[in-house]
């Protein structure tokens, strides 16, 4: 049975492996601004200051009702012609435009106290800003799908404050639409200075009763989040108030399935039915949350072309984008209706996420940490209390992976002994194996009488591991899309959300360090821990898994490698200590002639 197993496992290995390698690869496209024809009134002003102009309103034909219809949307510049009014609180510069009087991006300009550095700039060692949204289907909070009013229309700028945009807009001499932006202080003990406040106000200027009216607002687009971002996290997501839901890009993409079974083609949306109390678009570190007063009717999820150069079927074009629907109930003559809510544009931080005070929807499961999210959320918050009086985040990830190995020292010392001591008796299970190897029941019988004599649990080497796991899997999952790690530098490497390449052999192979650190101290374990198997089908699978894993972790961020470095490290020296600890003196039963044993007297030799 053990054969069998291993073998089994060591397929699966094969073929997971085989999975990553010849499995579709995603590259991201190059992090350029795209030429925008709008024009852009703009001025050196310091934080708090704005910028607009004012065009006419616009009027179109009345509103369609209708789904998309394509594979995929197409990433769209602004309209020729439109006018950037720019808000800054110091932490994001706000670009709203009025083709659609909405938000055409936001740039996130927070610097460093200390170094005057940015916090979050376009690119490594840049002094431009990331900027989400640059390239989109529509801009944030654009109307979908709705003619007259959607990104095409042109709205009229009502005002402007050092915080405060209003537009509006008329459609067919109907329904006039103002659009309100405020934007959220730098310092505040109710609000995030990542958020905006937004209010749409719809009054029917005729006698009749206008019908109801379904409205989707834009999330925004995601996009790959650096060179080395494979797409994986581009993702929409949504919470009902009771579950958190997430759509990966990939749901919209063409599948072959497992083997051919549940292959389907490209999606060219995604419907996901209300209410909702949030909606989402995230990559990797950034994302756009949408917190309505009202909760939302539904989400629509779709693939974004990003590169129109490359093929429909090339993965690396697309990103991801959303719209949150929300129904407006039939206007009487001369009523109004309003729409409003919050949008969180910024750094996927959960410290920042988790304020209860700025957020009041659980806005920080859009962290998505999976099933272990428990012990990420636990595991996130020492590491960023570490990096707090250390100020260097790879000394953070160091610290806080010492003290979860110290805080379990018990339960490893607890599954090693039992491992050396079920390597004791290795000798002795082959014996009975082979003594009762055509009798199963009576070979069953025997090793569990064993373990009774030589007081050994066989699950003891596997619980205290087990209670170990879940913090060990949440920290491997927080390290992932921890958005403070971005650009952070750490010994040799630049990056430790990324991979720590130091050089390109042949112009081909990477050389990552800190993943080869990593396999050699898996290779030490292997051989320092003792083996409770004498089978060689097994010794043999056991001496190749560390060359399997280095494969699998080869291409990890810094952080993961660093991470899992420094565990084995701890662990190699747990063991030699382990290895040097005697264990107590066995007493032997001798067998009576009646069958009950009998305890040895023989005296102690004299000295």
């Amino acid at each position: 049975m053990d054969k069998k197993n291993f073998t089994i496992g060591g397929l699966l290995l094969v073929a997971a492996f085989a999975l990553l390698y010849f499995g579709p690869k995603s590259a991201p496209p190059a992090r350029t601004r795209p030429t925008t024809p709008a024009t852009e009134k703009t001025s050196a002003v310091p934080a708090g200051s704005a910028t607009s102009t004012t065009t006419p309103a616009a009027t179109a034909p009345a509103p369609l009702a209708h789904a998309p219809s394509t594979a995929f949307a197409a990433a769209t510049p602004d309209s020729a012609g439109a006018t950037v009014t720019k808000l800054s609180n110091g932490t994001i510069e706000a670009r709203f435009t009025d083709s659609g009087g909405a938000l055409l991006e936001v740039a996130f300009i927070q610097r460093d106290p200390k170094h005057q550095r940015l916090v979050y700039p376009d690119r490594l060692g840049g002094d431009t800003p990331y900027v989400f949204n640059a390239r989109h289907a529509d801009p944030i909070l654009a109307l979908v799908d709705f003619p007259g009013l959607d990104r095409n229309a042109r709205y009229q700028l009502v005002s402007q404050t050092v915080a405060e945009v209003t537009y509006r807009a008329v459609l067919d001499n109907r329904i006039e639409v103002t659009r309100r932006y405020i934007l959220a202080p730098e310092k505040s003990e109710t609000t995030d200075p990542y958020q905006i406040r937004h209010e749409i106000s719809l009054r029917n200027l005729t006698d009749q009763t206008t019908p109801p009216m379904r409205i989707a607002l834009s999330l925004g687009t995601a996009e790959p989040a650096n060179a080395a971002d494979t797409g994986i996290q581009l993702t929409t997501g949504y919470n009902t108030g009771s579950d958190r839901t997430f759509i990966p890009r990939s749901d919209l993409e063409a599948g072959s399935g497992f083997f051919g079974i549940g292959a389907h083609g490209a999606k060219p949306f995604i419907a996901s039915p209300g209410p909702l109390a949030w909606t989402t678009v995230k990559n990797q570190f950034f994302a756009s949350i949408l917190t309505g007063t009202e909760p939302a009717s539904g989400l629509i999820s779709r693939r974004v072309k990003l590169m129109p150069l490359l093929p429909d079927d090339d993965a690396r074009a697309y990103g991801i984008t959303g719209a949150a629907q929300f129904d407006v109930k039939a206007l009487g003559p001369k009523a109004d209706a309003k729409l409003s809510g919050t949008i969180y544009v910024g750094p996927k931080e959960y410290r920042r996420l988790a304020n209860a005070t700025a957020f009041k929807t659980d806005e920080d499961k859009v962290m998505d940490f999976g099933f272990f999210k428990f012990f990420s959320q636990i595991l996130l918050t020492l590491m960023t209390w570490i990096h707090g009086w250390t100020l260097n985040w790879g000394v953070a990830i160091i610290l806080t992976t010492l003290s979860l190995k110290t805080i379990f020292i018990p339960f490893t010392l607890a599954a090693s002994r039992s491992a050396k001591r079920m390597a004791k008796i290795q000798p002795e299970l082959q014996a009975i194996r082979e003594k009762f190897k055509d009798n199963p029941q009576k070979q069953q019988q025997a090793t569990m009488e064993l373990f009774k004599t030589r007081k050994i649990n066989p699950v003891g080497g596997c619980l205290p591991i087990l209670l170990t796991m879940p913090f060990f899997f949440g920290f491997f999952t927080m390290l992932q899309s921890t958005a403070e790690l971005r650009f952070q530098p750490f010994l040799w490497a630049p990056d430790l959300s990324s991979t720590d390449t130091v050089a390109v052999i042949f112009g081909l192979l990477p050389l990552n360090i800190m993943p080869l650190l990593m396999g050699v101290t898996m290779v030490v374990q292997m051989h320092l821990t003792p083996s409770p198997s004498v089978d060689n089908a097994q010794m043999k699978m056991m001496k190749f898994m560390p060359y399997i894993f280095i494969l699998f972790c080869y291409n990890f961020s810094c952080a993961l490698s660093l991470y899992s470095f420094i565990n084995g490290l701890f662990t190699i020296g747990q063991q030699l200590v382990i290895n040097k600890m005697k264990e107590p003196e066995e007493a032997v039963a001798i067998a009576s002639p009646g069958g009950k044993p009998i305890k040895n007297v023989t005296p102690a030799k004299k000295k």
